[in-house]
């Protein structure tokens, strides 16, 4: 009876989502007069891809976030197994460039299809991968269990599942807790994720530990210099740094910030929104704020005129975050959930989150407990901590090794989670 309901469910949900077809082309082409990459290769997303050859690894990184902390292991993956094909799908087209800068002609990139049984089972016929990898928690039920049916073993690798987020999958539980059953092994970040995916329903044999494989960022020599070559280019002056902002929250920190300029004068405010689609609107916000931005990708100079830096760039997080002297965490001061403050923090970094953080919940208490974050209820209040720590330059670093050693001691995820895959989904 439980199954028989699942599928039900999972009935009355592909048909709203077949419905909603002609929604989804609306809005992809909508998108796509604004990044022009939502239009290459559109009929992927009804699984229209190449036929590949080799039955490859099937990695899914939704956007560019999941794409970055997922590289290192298939890194690990090409150098171990050359001979393997790789596949890695998203949903973005920054996730798409990222792959492309990262593994070039070494990974076969294509878009994931929309969750469609028919579409799922066209793309599965063409690829025809060995297994599935699937980063972070992107629960999609016909993929799941179009996996399941055609003999592709799918593996979560990362996985969060927020309080919020349970709520929301229990509320269809009997939905979740097939779908749940049908994966073949999840590799949670966190003992209190595990908890909350085992409360689903899902069997405890499918469940393992194995921390976040964000803590195992690799900082490479060239960043480091990257990052110094920003900060001289921005004449050594104390930058504040907004990161992965999203809208409403620019407005907010640049108005925040002319308390501090009272008191740190030569101070820089460095905004880097999350989404490439919002670069000239926050720059043209920035203006209409009596602001002269100077945009990263223009190579214009950076005079003593200038205190608004716009990093319209994408793919560069670590090198930002090294000329930075303090990070406010975007996405956190609104209810998005807050994004990853482990970059930041291994560049020695202090960091200043925000109320809506729960994506990153366990981290953020990490970095909170050894010091090298600190809570903010609000932008005002996070612009003030700012304050605080350009007035004090020895409180400042000492944060900022704190959060550094804290991310350090927690790394060994990526170990971890490769013997997983390479025992579910590569044996």
């Amino acid at each position: 009876m439980r199954s028989r309901m699942a599928n039900v469910l999972r009935f009355i949900y592909s048909v709203i989502f077949t419905l909603l077809i002609p929604v989804l082309l609306v809005r992809l082409f909508w998108k796509s007069t604004k990044v022009k990459g939502y239009r290459a290769r559109w009929w992927q997303r009804f699984g229209f891809v190449p036929r590949i050859e080799g039955r490859p690894l099937w990695v899914h990184a939704v956007s560019v976030g999941e794409t970055m902390a997922i590289a290192p292991l298939v890194e690990r993956l090409l150098q171990e197994n050359p001979e393997l094909p790789i596949v890695m799908t998203s949903m973005t087209p920054t996730g798409a460039d990222r792959v492309r800068a990262l593994f070039g002609d070494r990974v076969q990139h294509l878009y994931c299809p929309y969750d469609l049984p028919f579409v799922i089972r066209l793309f599965l016929a063409r690829v025809q991968p060995r297994g599935c990898m699937v980063v972070e928690t992107e629960l999609w039920p016909n993929m799941i269990a179009g996996c399941k049916h055609g003999g592709v073993p799918l593996l979560i690798a990362n996985a969060r599942l927020s309080e919020r987020s349970a709520k929301g999958y229990a509320r269809f539980g009997r939905l979740s807790q097939q779908m749940l059953n049908d994966i073949a092994l999840l590799v949670a970040q966190h003992p209190t994720d595990a908890q909350r995916f085992l409360s689903l329903g899902m069997a405890p044999s499918k469940v393992i530990v194995s921390g976040s494989i964000k803590f195992d960022i690799d900082i490479t020599d060239a960043q480091r210099r990257v990052a110094r070559q920003l900060k001289a280019t921005l004449g050594g002056r104390p930058v504040v740094a907004l990161l992965s902002s999203h809208a409403n929250e620019e407005k907010q920190f640049l108005e925040a910030m002319k308390p501090l300029w009272q008191q740190h004068e030569d101070a820089i405010a460095m905004v880097i929104p999350r989404h490439p689609e919002r670069f000239v609107e926050v720059t043209r916000m920035a203006k209409e704020l009596g602001e002269q931005p100077v945009l990263r990708s223009s190579g214009d100079e950076f005079s003593r005129d200038h205190r608004v830096y716009i990093a319209d760039t994408m793919g560069e997080m670590l090198t930002l975050c090294g000329a930075a002297d303090v990070a406010v965490m975007g996405g956190s001061f609104v209810p998005v959930g807050g994004h990853n403050p482990l970059e930041p923090a291994l560049m020695r970094v202090p960091v200043v989150i925000g109320p809506h953080h729960h994506n990153f919940a366990a981290i953020t208490q990490g970095l909170v407990d050894a010091g090298g974050a600190v809570c903010a209820s609000d932008m005002a209040e996070a612009v003030a901590q700012s304050a605080s720590w350009l007035a004090q330059e020895h409180v400042r670093e000492t944060a900022g090794d704190a959060g550094c050693c804290f991310a350090e001691s927690q790394k060994g995820a990526l170990n971890r989670l490769l013997q997983a895959v390479r025992a579910r989904l590569l044996a």
